[in-house]
């Protein structure tokens, strides 16, 4: 049975972390998460907060720490999470990339971003699981996040559990302008075609891969997305999955919008 793949959200910064009370349903659902699945080989994350030229992957045999927010408390700076490496994992996702002409980076200096630690210190603090990142390509371009993932489908054959993490809803001047109807409502329309998108049976998996690539055309997609980082790990997801649907494994309000995490089984 293949691994699992998962888009998550990871919430605003450090704030799962600190028991945040509007990150309540998430930080349950983050720390039931890995009952969900077999203990893996290891684990790639394509976080939001981490964008190469070309597609980049920790190679490195131990990780550093990299706090990319601010403004948040001084504990919040001195979280660890010592998930070993996966030095051979990275140079086979190299080869992968590379027969899809796809040429790969390997970096052994980079850090765990936030889209890494705050989700993995919740989903097993144990850190007893190789954890690697695989970056998003500058420029955000859907369709080039939809190969890349295409490109990777192998690695659920080898029990490797893959996760996106990023957030289906970030827009921050409106996640900050508190609750408002009319924004709201605009948000809800975006949610609803990425649950009818992702999370339901009835389109082809060409389909439904034409319309992640095309997802600017959904309903207010460039208001819940500014820009596209905290959308397209989606899309790495949906094309390791090979454009299959998804289940919808959270769906609820975050910071007076709703949030979605899809699973891939």
């Amino acid at each position: 049975m293949p691994a699992p793949v998962y888009y998550i959200p990871h919430g605003g910064g450090p704030m799962p972390l600190l028991d945040d009370p509007s990150h309540a349903g998430l930080i349950r659902f983050l720390k039931a998460l890995s009952g969900k699945f077999v203990k893996p080989e290891a684990i790639v994350l394509i976080s939001a907060h981490w964008e190469e030229l070309q597609p980049t992957v920790y190679a490195g045999k131990h990780h550093g720490m990299l706090f990319d927010y601010y403004g948040f408390p001084p504990q919040t700076y001195e979280y660890r999470y010592p998930a070993p490496g996966a030095p051979e994992l990275a140079r086979h996702i190299g080869s992968l990339l590379q027969e899809a002409e796809l040429p790969c980076v390997m970096d052994t200096t980079r850090g765990f971003d936030h889209g890494t630690f705050v989700p993995m210190l919740l989903i097993n603090p144990a850190a007893d699981i190789p954890c690697i990142q695989l970056s998003l390509l500058k420029g955000l371009d859907a369709g080039a996040h939809l190969r890349l993932g295409l490109a990777l489908q192998e690695l659920r054959k080898e029990n490797v559990v893959i996760i996106g993490s990023g957030m289906s809803f970030h827009n921050l001047q409106v996640l900050f302008a508190g609750a408002q109807a009319d924004l709201r409502a605009a948000s809800d329309q975006f949610h609803q075609w990425l649950l009818d998108t992702v999370g339901t049976a009835t389109l082809s998996a060409d389909e439904r891969l034409n319309a992640l690539a095309n997802w600017q055309q959904a309903p207010y997609a460039r208001f819940c997305h500014p820009r596209a980082e905290h959308l397209l790990p989606l899309h790495v997801c949906a094309g390791i999955a090979g454009g299959a649907s998804a289940q919808v494994v959270f769906d609820e309000v975050l910071m007076n919008h709703k949030v979605t995490a899809f699973c891939w089984q």
